[in-house]
């Protein structure tokens, strides 16, 4: 038995669930990991493994730009290097709203142990493969976050493993995501080659859409929230319905970041009449929101944001031997070409041009 097994068995045992049938899930891009635990009554939980030391560490709120670059890449763009803390405070705050977030059963935050309550399995993804109408889900969805943004959002979090700060989705995290393209795509197409002015130029570009985002980061943003980490949940009724999981790394965001993670998928396709359908209803649950100046915001942080996953993509390809993410790439480029071409993103839709042929771009 490894040391790590040894923890994850002590751990049970000293909550009462040292019996409880034990069944790995399929892993993420991530470096933790879960388990379905089977009590003898027949009930379900889950055992969430993450590893404080599986990660470079998260940026300390004090931290200056240039000590969180230093610092790693979770410093860098404030992830939460998969803290159970961040978890379970992000957890307590939605819960204390009415939202879905599983109640933690158990916790051992230095051990980087937890069990949460089991959601099932019902992924908005896989029941809307199955025949559920896909339309009344992402209205949920969408119910979810007007209730999110119009909570106040508070600095620090509370949770049942004591506080997480909240920080903002600055500057220096978002011109981070948008550089991924420019470090890893020539790595994956040694054809895209760009020197240190195209790299300034890809700066200057990207400056308004950033000043942007980080000046509208006034809501508590899940930041991966998309049809793949969010639960239909059956007997519960208004936003409560929608389960929401994999939020450990939230910080404070511009409104828009969740609503085009939702709706411009890189797993699946959501049409476009249902993304206008799905803005529609956003709009009229806050009607105080002034639509053209946060549509405009919209479009650029999502073509940053396609950008970033691009890069993402094409590292996990490339540096971790994963290839089946060049299958997301066609669709993150259909979003990011369809976003340059919105009004107020003209100097990133000319970078595109000099610098990444069409051919590439697809």
């Amino acid at each position: 038995m490894s040391d790590r097994e040894h923890q994850r068995v002590e751990f049970l045992k000293a909550a009462g669930l040292g019996e409880a049938v034990r069944v790995p899930l399929p892993g993420d891009a991530s470096t933790r990991r879960y388990e379905r635990l089977t009590l003898p009554s027949g009930t379900t939980l889950m055992l969430m493994d993450q590893a404080a030391s599986a990660e470079s560490p998260p940026a300390d709120p004090a931290w200056t730009p240039e000590q969180r670059r230093a610092s790693g890449w979770n410093a860098t763009a404030r992830l939460s290097a998969g803290r159970i803390e961040a978890f379970a405070a992000v957890a307590a705050h939605l819960r204390s709203l009415g939202l879905s977030a599983p109640e933690i059963i158990a916790v051992d935050a230095p051990a980087g142990l937890a069990v949460l309550e089991d959601f099932g399995d019902d992924l908005f993804a896989r029941v809307i493969e199955a025949g559920e109408p896909e339309e009344r889900l992402y209205l949920a969805a969408v119910e979810a976050l007007a209730r999110l943004h119009d909570a106040p959002t508070p600095n620090v979090l509370t949770g049942a493993a004591g506080d997480w700060s909240l920080q903002t989705y600055d500057a220096t995290a978002l011109q981070g995501g948008a550089d991924l393209f420019v470090e890893w795509m020539p790595q994956l197409e040694p054809g895209l080659t760009f020197d240190a002015a195209a790299i300034d130029d890809w700066h200057s570009a990207w400056t308004p859409v950033v000043a942007r985002g980080e000046d509208g980061a006034t809501v508590m943003a899940h930041r991966d929230y998309h049809a793949e980490n969010l639960i239909r949940l059956n007997g519960r009724v208004g936003p409560a319905r929608v389960g929401m999981i994999d939020f450990q790394d939230a910080v404070k965001a511009h409104p828009s970041w969740d609503l085009h993670s939702l709706l411009q998928d890189a797993r699946r396709d959501v049409p476009p009449a249902l993304e206008a359908r799905a803005l529609d209803h956003y709009f009229a649950l806050r009607p105080k929101v002034e639509r053209e100046a946060f549509m405009r915001d919209y479009a650029g942080l999502a073509a940053l944001n396609e950008a970033r996953i691009l890069g993402i993509f094409a590292r996990l390809i490339v540096r971790d031997g994963k290839p089946r993410y060049r299958a997301f790439m066609p669709r993150m480029w259909q979003h990011l070409n369809a976003n340059l071409d919105k009004p107020g993103l003209e100097p990133v839709r000319d970078w595109f041009a000099r610098h990444v042929p069409e051919d590439s771009r697809r």
